[in-house]
């Protein structure tokens, strides 16, 4: 099954400005992603960035580089545009893999573009793990999704979905109580796009429920687009999207004390 790996890596932060090019024990964050990415099944592995720098020291290291415009009001629009340059096949899988998430494994990237290929009534395919901790369920920063029966994607929402009625208005004990039902995923976000699909979401205007909750993904559930999840079946380590969390990862790769 052949697809291509695409990572969308921009300068401009407003939380950690030049983030592709941070290092991390001695390698651009962007490399790491990079490395990542082509340890998978991929075809290709492509940086698509708007910023001379990025692709300056991407083609360092020997990537592909795809140059894009620097308005694409989210990273799905920007893949369209590589898809677009590169002329992909209507039916090829493009997988996007985020440009801040430098320890992802190989193992889903390689499972959420097999996904896809398995579900042709599904015009995306992404990645979910289990919510627990209360923290996290409450936190809006960790996107939930519920799933259905088949696989598909009900809903995604910032907000604690689905809601258990006799917790009341603020959770507290009877929230967690309900956690060891298992209810609870946090979306991964991993992408698998068919070219035709990239295509056609480029033509649709944001969605109201995608700019309400900030969530790209809303836009193809409101037009009817089917979105197959599933648990993933390796651990996904948290992305880099903050200092502290640069500071955490440092940490973790042992570059500076604990």
């Amino acid at each position: 099954m052949p697809f291509s790996v695409v990572i969308p890596a921009r300068y401009a932060s407003s939380r950690l400005p030049g983030k592709p090019l941070q290092l991390i024990a001695g390698l651009p964050m962007v490399q790491r992603v990079w490395q990542q990415a082509s340890a998978s099944g991929a075809g290709r592995v492509v940086i698509a960035t708007d910023d001379p720098r990025i692709a300056d020291c991407a083609a360092g290291f020997g990537a592909e580089v795809c140059m894009t415009r620097s308005d694409h009001p989210s990273g799905t629009d920007r893949l369209q545009e590589v898809a677009a340059q590169l002329g992909l096949d209507d039916e090829h899988i493009v997988v996007n893999v985020q440009g801040d998430e430098p320890l992802i494994p190989p193992t889903v990237i390689d499972q959420v573009a097999a996904n896809l290929a398995r579900h042709p009534e599904a015009g995306v395919a992404t990645l979910c793990e289990t919510i627990d901790s209360v923290d996290a369920l409450r936190d809006p920063n960790v996107v939930k999704v519920v799933p259905r029966a088949d696989g598909m994607a009900l809903y995604f929402s910032r907000a604690t979905i689905p809601w258990p009625r006799d917790a009341g208005l603020g959770g507290g004990d009877a929230l967690q109580q309900a956690m060891p039902m298992g209810d609870w995923y946090r979306h991964i976000g991993i992408y698998a796009y068919r070219t035709a699909f990239l295509h056609r979401y480029i033509t649709w205007d944001p969605a109201p429920l995608e700019q309400l909750e900030q969530l790209e993904q809303l836009r193809a559930l409101y037009h009817g687009v089917g979105i197959h999840v599933e648990e993933a079946r390796a651990a996904v380590p948290g992305g880099v999207d903050t200092p502290a969390d640069l500071d955490r990862l440092r940490r973790y790769l042992g570059e500076v004390p604990a």
